[in-house]
């Protein structure tokens, strides 16, 4: 893959890390884990797929870089695998060796954020307090007060005491930002093409709903919104092997675009499926309120990004 020029294909060595996520994914994550509910964390699936090395991609001295990242979060979006993913990475850009290490291995899983209101608290061991564009390894001080969400994933209010000054995380924003864009890209595909083929086998007055323009031509759009999301966030990730200024920003713009487009991708979809899709056995809903969740931008994290994105128009 280059990210200077046309071509964004995966390599050999990159497309063999989306396959052996996307052959993990089919043997550990099917439906019945996609609507189990996010509250009670899938403990021994993280664990197998820290094993599968997943979540020490890109980490520092280790194997792999961006580019991999977006491999392995391509076939998890689609495959609307559940966990703090993009904190994760986030995460592991920043932390000191011992604590790297218990989250790479899937021995201490992170919450990343501004409190009081951080993503994944009730069921984290480690906790990154972020501001701007720095980050601290921080404790909680007192009770965490678990709080429901949209997408039922457990978040918490909590107070945080500053422990270790981790740095600038410019870097690791970029990268928690094209990784999410790569995911929620190919969950919003996941709604999409489960739409189409709805659409191609219910039949009113006589014919497919899929001949209907209201019905096509909302998918269609949809489907290149989509890809062009997922685009986005595999140039970013070249930029970001490469070191490239551009980065912090191209991936900034992958995530915003994936966010909207994956949002308007479960619109279409709920649309076509119609009281179907609300239906907690039915194939959108626990997918599209992932989306609706992580296409929310946490408090507090999003202020340095305004900044950077302006120029850009976004």
């Amino acid at each position: 893959m280059s990210a200077g020029g046309l071509d964004l294909a995966f390599d050999g060595a990159e497309q063999a890390v989306c396959d052996a996520v996307a052959q993990f994914c089919r043997d550990h994550c099917g439906d019945a884990v996609v609507r189990a509910s996010p509250e009670r964390f899938p403990t021994e699936l993280w664990r197998a797929l820290a094993e599968l090395g997943v979540l020490a991609l890109a980490a520092p001295g280790g194997d792999g870089g961006a580019v991999e990242v977006v491999a392995a979060m391509e076939s998890l979006g689609r495959a609307a695998h559940p966990g703090p993913l993009a904190e994760t990475f986030f995460a592991m850009q920043l932390l000191p060796e011992p604590e790297r290490d218990a989250v790479a291995e899937g021995r201490a899983r992170i919450a990343v954020g501004a409190p009081p209101l951080v993503a994944w608290a009730p069921v984290a061991q480690l906790f990154v307090e972020v501001e701007g564009e720095r980050a601290w390894l921080a404790e909680p001080r007192g009770a965490i007060e678990p709080v429901a969400t949209l997408g039922g994933e457990p978040w918490g209010r909590v107070a945080l005491a500053r422990r270790v000054d981790l740095g600038d995380a410019g870097r690791a924003h970029a990268l928690a930002d094209l990784a999410l864009g790569a995911w929620l890209a190919a969950a919003g595909r996941r709604l999409v093409d489960a739409a189409a083929e709805h659409a191609r086998t219910r039949r009113q007055f006589g014919r497919a709903i899929a001949d209907f323009q209201a019905v096509s031509h909302p998918l269609a759009s949809a489907a290149i919104d989509l890809d062009a999301a997922a685009t986005l966030a595999r140039v970013a990730a070249g930029l970001w092997d490469e070191i490239d200024t551009g980065a912090r920003r191209m991936a900034g713009a992958a995530r915003l675009s994936a966010a909207r487009a994956s949002l308007r991708a479960a619109h279409a979809a709920h649309q076509v499926f119609g009281a179907l899709g609300i239906t907690v056995d039915g194939p959108a809903f626990h997918v599209s309120r992932r989306i609706r969740q992580l296409a929310s931008a946490p408090p507090g994290l999003d202020a340095a990004r305004a900044a950077l994105l302006e120029p850009l128009g976004l």
